[in-house]
């Protein structure tokens, strides 16, 4: 089931160092999972959703920037979706079908078009990092990109060394371990696979 780590809506930290440049840099973790957390308690006990504003008025703290951009957070990685006027959490079965096909560049056309040879490294890179930034565990990071390489034809493309698709992905289980990001990867596959198509 997918999990939730609180990222730093500013540098996606999860904990209290964050980047030099991040605007909430100084801001403990505990604040700003205390941020979350009032956005969450709100939501989850309206399973209809409300308006922005109502859950500008009925979270216990005030309204401040780090709410904002935890909302905008979110918002932005599908958590909560705006449905009519309303904004609604979604469901941990509703988030898993959202997240298991990436809409998103550049794991859009990663995803669509697989990997091609000169960038296979890249690509299981940034999608084992995308399902674990969207919060996958990692039996439902390794099934989903076990599936893509076999249903995007990349795995029959060949020019991978490991001999089966499962040892490739349980070869890249330290980019899940780790959390390393994904979207430098997730560019650098896109690139060579534009040039294939």
């Amino acid at each position: 089931m997918p999990t939730f780590r609180y990222p730093c809506p500013g540098c996606r930290t999860t904990n209290s160092l964050h980047d030099a440049d991040c605007e909430f840099e100084g801001v403990s973790w505990p604040t700003v999972e205390k941020a979350y957390t009032d956005l969450l308690s709100v939501l989850s006990a309206e399973p209809d959703g409300l308006s922005e504003a109502a859950l500008r008025d009925a979270i216990p703290a005030d309204w401040g920037g780090l709410h904002k951009a935890a909302l905008g957070a979110l918002r932005r990685d599908q958590r909560v979706v705006e449905d009519g006027d309303r904004l609604r959490l979604l469901t941990a079965a509703e988030f898993k079908e959202l997240v298991s096909e990436p809409t998103r560049e550049p794991m859009r056309t990663v995803y669509e078009h697989g990997s091609v040879p000169g960038c296979h490294d890249n690509a299981v890179f940034a999608m084992v990092a995308w399902y674990e930034m969207v919060g996958l565990s990692w039996p439902e990071t390794r099934e989903n990109v076990i599936e893509w390489l076999r249903e995007s034809g990349a795995w029959d493309r060949g020019g991978f060394e490991e001999s089966t698709p499962e040892e490739l992905v349980d070869a890249k289980r330290h980019v899940y371990d780790e959390g390393y990001g994904w979207k430098e990867k997730g560019q650098s596959a896109k690139r060579v696979i534009e040039r294939h198509i």
